[in-house]
């Protein structure tokens, strides 16, 4: 994967983009809220210099090569309202991971999050030839794991204390796939509605 390549990826509810430090006044307005970083194992950016430091950070985490992340934007207000990346990119084996989500609180259970996934789940299985997509999450998340069951993925396992997270704390993962001929099926179904623009 080229992590010097401005992917861009749109359908009729999202936009994604190259996350940018110019999208810092955007993020300001969504992202000091304890309830979106409550299961994240990084803490809450509690200020504007913290939150300058994520967002270096995750630009660094591109330019490095480490993830790739993107600028969620609303296409009904052209904001950036969260972030998303690929990860644990292994295209030698055909897979990499979507993950390092979040959204503003208002912009949960909107429908954005899973705009967002059609865009991301559409490159890696196209573009980037995937055969598998990881998703994981926390397994206290039940918010998270609910929405990975909706759009069709398969709960793989629970790795038992696998992650630090906040407070020096181990947490469970909970694993989730898709894999390629499953989205052939789910790009008609559960995705449809944005399937069909592209």
């Amino acid at each position: 994967m080229d992590f010097a390549r401005c992917i861009t990826l749109e359908n009729s509810r999202v936009r994604l983009r190259p996350l940018d430090l110019s999208d810092f006044d955007d993020l300001k307005e969504v992202a000091f809220d304890p309830a979106i970083w409550q299961y994240t194992t990084t803490p809450m950016p509690q200020n504007s210099v913290e939150l300058a430091a994520w967002l270096t950070q995750s630009v660094r985490d591109r330019e490095a090569g480490r993830r790739y992340p993107f600028a969620i934007v609303d296409r009904q207000t052209g904001r950036v309202v969260g972030s998303t990346s690929y990860g644990n990119i292994a295209l030698d084996d055909c897979r990499l991971e979507i993950g390092w989500t979040w959204l503003g609180r208002a912009y949960q259970r909107t429908g954005l999050n899973r705009a967002a996934k059609h865009l991301l789940l559409k490159y890696a299985f196209g573009e980037l030839q995937c055969e598998r997509v990881e998703l994981k999450t926390d397994a206290r998340n039940w918010q998270s794991r609910e929405a990975m069951r909706r759009m069709g993925a398969t709960e793989e396992g629970i790795l038992r204390s696998h992650m630090k997270t906040q407070g020096g704390l181990r947490r469970d993962s909970v694993y989730f796939s898709i894999l390629k001929p499953e989205w052939d099926q789910l790009r008609h179904t559960v995705f449809q509605q944005f399937d069909a623009r592209g």
